[in-house]
């Protein structure tokens, strides 16, 4: 009798393969823009599903909410939204009050959206340059993007800096990392499996032994490996030209 395998599990969406949501702090935003507002962080707090902190602040009339919090942010420090704040780590402003070479992180894709860019722990962009009607920055990634100056964003760096230069030292350190997300650890590869267990699985030998290409509207437990592909391998050979 017949099992389903790794695959065929894992796209079933059962809660051994589900990220824990419940786990999360919650959602972070900004504060209108219609007005300028200073708040008072309350608290830092680690969030599961984040690789960085976020920081609950409260504003003066009372209201909470939480921010990615900025690299150094502490306890009791007041940060200031709006066109009067100034140029300072923690601070938001608009990409127009931004002066160009200043590192930002939590950036607006609208005005208004909320930070939708640059989130992760230790990312930074840069304001490359300010034109009629668009804000020019550049991503962690090096990939140059264009908004709308009215988009806001975060003076400084994401919080959690440096997290990818600590080394795990060992396994248990890498599977709790992975739990987190709920992300399966040590992930055995597939040739290494039984014909059983795996598409890519059998044989008295290591090697794929079947192409590695599988369509798009193939079963669940089928789609593994390079799904869909147009091209594999080496770019096309471009003929050198001979020489008299």
């Amino acid at each position: 009798m017949g099992r389903n395998i790794i695959p065929q599990r894992r796209g079933r969406g059962s809660p051994t393969y589900r990220a824990p949501t419940f786990k999360s702090r919650g959602s972070v935003s900004y504060p209108s823009a219609q007005s300028d507002t200073d708040a008072r962080v309350i608290e830092v707090l680690h969030d599961p599903s984040r690789t960085g902190l976020v920081a609950r602040i409260r504003y003066r009339n009372g209201d909470e909410r939480l921010v990615l919090a900025s690299q150094g942010i502490r306890v009791g420090e007041t940060i200031r939204c709006g066109v009067s704040a100034p140029v300072e780590p923690g601070n938001t402003l608009s990409l127009a009050e931004i002066p160009e070479g200043t590192l930002v992180f939590g950036i607006e894709t609208r005005p208004g959206s909320g930070p939708k860019l640059v989130r992760a722990g230790g990312c930074y962009a840069s304001i490359i340059s300010h034109d009629v009607g668009i804000a020019t920055i550049q991503l962690p990634s090096g990939k140059v993007k264009v908004l709308d100056p009215r988009c806001r964003a975060t003076i400084g760096m994401m919080s959690a800096g440096g997290r990818k230069e600590k080394p795990f030292l060992k396994a248990g350190n890498r599977f709790m990392e992975r739990k987190a997300s709920n992300k399966k650890y040590p992930r055995v590869r597939g040739v290494a499996m039984n014909v059983c267990d795996h598409p890519h699985g059998g044989g008295g030998h290591q090697h794929l032994g079947r192409p590695s290409c599988v369509g798009r509207n193939a079963p669940a437990g089928r789609k593994v490996g390079h799904i869909a592909a147009r091209r594999t391998g080496a770019g096309k050979r471009v003929p050198r030209k001979e020489t008299k």
